[in-house]
């Protein structure tokens, strides 16, 4: 229950963060929530799942990651805005960061990512546990 209060606040930010975003081009395509578990000790790994929402379905994926100097724990509730998407498909790939991520507040991150077909996702992110991350991140995304 606590961590769909969480996600409610994290969306709430976002549709904020969104309607405020100066600059963005790309008309909206659809949203993502997204729900990780991350483990590491230097080199970590990550795994979970996630929902898309776009043109009214829901697309059901499957996401891991593997990130370089992290130490800990933690479990990670994430929703986001995606652009430049024009089928389901084109979702899967391989993500990496573009530009530096942004703390907003009260332990909410956030960090733009693009796969390879150019599909963007303004991820924003509540994490709960311990886990310092001192390298590049990055994660892979698979429809079912």
């Amino acid at each position: 229950m606590r961590t769909k209060r969480i996600l409610v606040s994290v969306a709430m930010v976002v549709l904020l963060l969104a309607a405020v975003a100066p600059g963005q081009a790309q008309p909206l395509s659809g949203t993502v929530s997204i729900e990780l578990t991350s483990i590491a000790a230097g080199i970590g790994t990550s795994w979970g799942s996630g929902v898309l929402h776009y043109q009214g379905k829901n697309y059901h994926f499957s996401v891991s990651g593997l990130s370089v100097g992290d130490v800990g724990f933690s479990s990670i509730s994430a929703v986001g805005n995606v652009y430049n998407l024009y089928r389901p498909r084109d979702l899967a790939g391989n993500y990496a960061a573009i530009g530096a991520g942004v703390a907003v507040a009260g332990g909410v991150g956030g960090v733009t990512m693009r796969n390879q077909y150019g599909v963007q996702i303004q991820l924003y992110s509540v994490q709960q546990g311990v886990q310092l991350t001192i390298g590049p991140q990055g994660f892979n995304i698979q429809m079912r």
